[in-house]
C-alpha cells in the first residue's frame, strides 16, 4: 500500500543524460522526509550518461508511479529525446497528475515539447536560453525560476538549488537548511564565474566556439522538427 504521506519524485532518464542534472537534485530530494524516488526510462536497460557510466532505471514508462514531483534533467541526449513520442507522451501524462513539474538544464526543452512551458517564465543552461521562445517560454535570467507549479533550473549544478528551493516550499526553510548542511553544500568555487555574467568574456567566447554554438544549433534543429 502506498504511504499517503509519501512524496513520489519521478526523474525521467534517457540516453545522453547529464548525470549531475539527475544525481544532484536526487541527492538532496532523497533526504526530504517522506521522499520516494523513481528513475524512469523507456526500458529497464542501463542508461548511458554523458560521463561514460550508466544508471539503472527503477521503472519503465509502463510501470512508473504517478509523480507528485516530476523532474526532467537535461543533457546532449535531449536532441534525440525531443523526437521520441513515447518520451514526450510520458512527460505530458505525468505532468497532468503532478503537483510540481520541474526541469534542470536543457530538460526545459522536453517540458516545452510536451506543451508545459507555453507563456511561462523559464530558464535553462545559459548556452541555450535564446531558444526558449521556440517552446513558448519567456527567459528569466535566474538560477531557479518558478512560474505556478512549474520550476525550471539553469545548467547542471543549479539542480541542487532547485531541489533545496522546492524542499523549502514543501517542508519549510529549516528542513531545506538542514539538508543543505547535511550534504555540505557550501559553494566556494576556485574562480569567480560559472555564468557568462561573471566569467571573463574571452573564456565564455572560447567555450561557446568549442561547444555551445554547435550544440545550440543542433538543439534548434531538433526543436524545428
Amino acid at each position: 500500500m502506498t504511504d499517503p504521506s509519501a512524496t513520489t519524485i519521478v526523474f525521467l532518464l534517457f540516453p545522453g543524460i547529464t548525470q549531475l542534472d539527475f544525481t544532484a537534485p536526487a541527492q538532496a530530494l532523497s533526504r526530504m522526509p517522506g521522499a520516494v524516488l523513481a528513475g524512469v526510462a523507456a526500458s529497464l536497460d542501463p542508461i548511458v550518461t554523458d560521463s561514460g557510466f550508466s544508471i539503472m532505471p527503477t521503472h519503465d514508462f509502463a510501470t512508473a508511479p504517478q509523480a507528485d514531483i516530476l523532474c526532467v534533467p537535461g543533457g546532449h541526449g535531449v536532441t534525440d529525446a525531443l523526437s521520441d513520442g513515447a518520451t514526450i507522451d510520458f512527460i505530458a501524462r505525468q505532468a497532468a497528475g503532478a503537483q510540481w513539474v520541474t526541469s534542470v538544464c536543457t530538460g526545459a526543452f522536453l517540458l516545452g515539447r510536451a506543451g508545459l512551458l507555453a507563456d511561462k517564465r523559464a530558464t535553462t543552461h545559459w548556452g541555450y536560453t535564446h531558444l526558449l521562445p521556440l517552446v513558448g517560454a519567456r527567459h528569466e535570467n535566474a538560477r531557479v525560476v518558478e512560474d505556478g507549479n512549474v520550476v525550471t533550473a539553469g545548467g547542471v549544478t543549479s539542480g541542487l538549488d532547485f531541489a533545496l528551493t522546492l524542499i523549502a516550499r514543501l517542508k519549510g526553510d529549516a528542513v531545506a537548511q538542514m539538508i543543505q548542511l547535511a550534504i555540505e553544500y557550501d559553494p566556494a568555487p576556485p574562480f569567480a564565474g560559472g555564468h557568462p555574467d561573471r566569467t571573463p568574456e574571452a573564456v565564455t567566447a572560447g567555450l561557446k566556439a568549442r561547444v555551445y554554438d554547435a550544440a545550440a544549433a543542433r538543439m534548434e534543429q531538433a526543436l524545428a522538427r
